[in-house]
């Protein structure tokens, strides 16, 4: 056993993505890139880090080539220890049995040698898929002074969405009382954002129980927490008031860029006490050319502006040649937005190009996608709503 840890949190990684359609054909979503020079995974990874939280297992399973590559040794997020760090954890055989992950409590369940060498007091469980931020500790405070079981952090949504989500209902001490999976007629607005504190005996109780059912189907809203709350276990909600994101849709991903634009942005990516780090590409500063127009942008590093973008966010080596605009978009990684072409409302892919005079997206309407590679030809056009691969 390996020296014990009071908390390990496992980040589930593995979902394919696919209501961000061309985006993640070739990746899994945590990897996909956001707000000029991070990846949707940075998030959690980081939250971790400014936690106090140094034992990550990172579970992945679709695509995952691109986001092992990126976590690697964990040192941008001060993960790569002696007695912890960051671990990537795909499913595995083991002699004649192994599967994919079933489910979310079946992916745990499947990496619970990993846990059990650390024994740690809890267990925190937390989605790949979220923009936030958020001091895992303080809730983690909040599960010991309730002497809880398993606390689940909520937030309030609006009601006209909470049919949803997960909804809690609790009593005035913040003990859940019932947990409705996306009601139709929902009891409160208080979602669940799928992030779990356990105690860990008790999870590895629920989780081997979960396992040796036939019928469940190994899921942590539909099958862990109804359990322990129809047996009576100490479940207590979480109250978070800040900014989330749950960027799983197209429309989710390009809004929470544009969040980033505002004059004072909900998330505030410059606060020097609780840090959002990344692996940084290493390029050379961006270029801006003496007649280009730059209005309300984030411009990253190794970008190449000689045309006009305007609220926008362009990530690390894209190019905007001489006479091409880019409005209202997100240009990811090594794009390349050529001269007399015009990008609306759009997100462009890594390494994807926009060839002479072309045209992606329209000024209303839903987001145009540009897939990773690939090409728009020369005057050609991606209409909005459509995706190229």
């Amino acid at each position: 056993m390996l020296r014990k840890k009071r908390c390990v949190a496992m980040l589930l990684a593995g979902g394919q993505g696919t209501r961000l359609g061309v985006l993640t054909r070739q990746m899994a979503k945590p990897a996909v890139p956001y707000g000029g020079k991070y990846r949707i995974i940075d998030f959690p990874l980081s939250n971790c880090s400014n936690s106090g939280i140094d034992v990550v297992g990172v579970l992945t399973q679709f695509q995952p080539l691109e986001l092992n590559a990126y976590i690697a040794s964990g040192a941008p997020w001060d993960l790569d220890l002696v007695d912890g760090g960051v671990f990537v954890l795909p499913p595995y055989h083991t002699g004649k049995t192994g599967e994919w992950y079933k489910g979310t409590a079946n992916a745990i369940y499947q990496n619970l040698a990993f846990i059990s060498q650390y024994n740690p007091d809890y267990v925190l469980i937390l989605s790949g898929d979220h923009i936030y931020k958020m001091d895992y500790a303080a809730m983690i405070a909040h599960h010991e002074s309730h002497n809880a079981d398993a606390t689940i952090a909520v937030r309030q949504v609006p009601w006209d969405e909470a049919s949803r989500f997960g909804i809690m209902n609790t009593d005035a001490d913040d003990n859940i009382i019932e947990f409705e999976e996306k009601p139709k007629n929902p009891k409160s607005n208080n979602a669940s954002m799928g992030v779990y504190v356990f105690t860990w005996e008790k999870l590895r109780k629920y989780l081997i129980d979960d396992e040796n059912n036939p019928e469940s189907s190994n899921d942590f809203g539909k099958n862990i927490i109804p359990a322990m709350l129809g047996d009576g276990q100490r479940m207590v909600a979480y109250s978070f008031n800040g900014y989330w994101k749950d960027v799983g849709t197209i429309e989710s991903l390009w809004e929470a860029n544009m969040d980033l634009l505002e004059d004072v942005p909900e998330i505030d990516l410059h606060d020097k006490k609780f840090r959002i780090y990344a692996r940084t590409p290493g390029l050379p500063p961006q270029y801006l050319s003496a007649d280009v127009k730059v209005s309300n942008c984030l411009v990253t590093e190794g970008c190449r502006i000689m045309g006009e973008i305007d609220h926008s966010v362009l990530s690390s080596g894209a190019v905007v040649e001489k006479g091409a605009q880019v409005l209202d978009s997100v240009i990811m990684p090594g794009a390349v937005i050529k001269a007399g072409a015009v990008v609306r409302r759009a997100i462009v892919a890594e390494n994807a190009v926009v060839s002479e005079n072309a045209c992606v997206g329209e000024e209303t309407g839903l987001i145009a996608v540009v897939g990773q590679g690939a090409v728009v030809p020369e005057g050609g056009c991606v209409k909005a709503g459509e995706q190229l691969a």
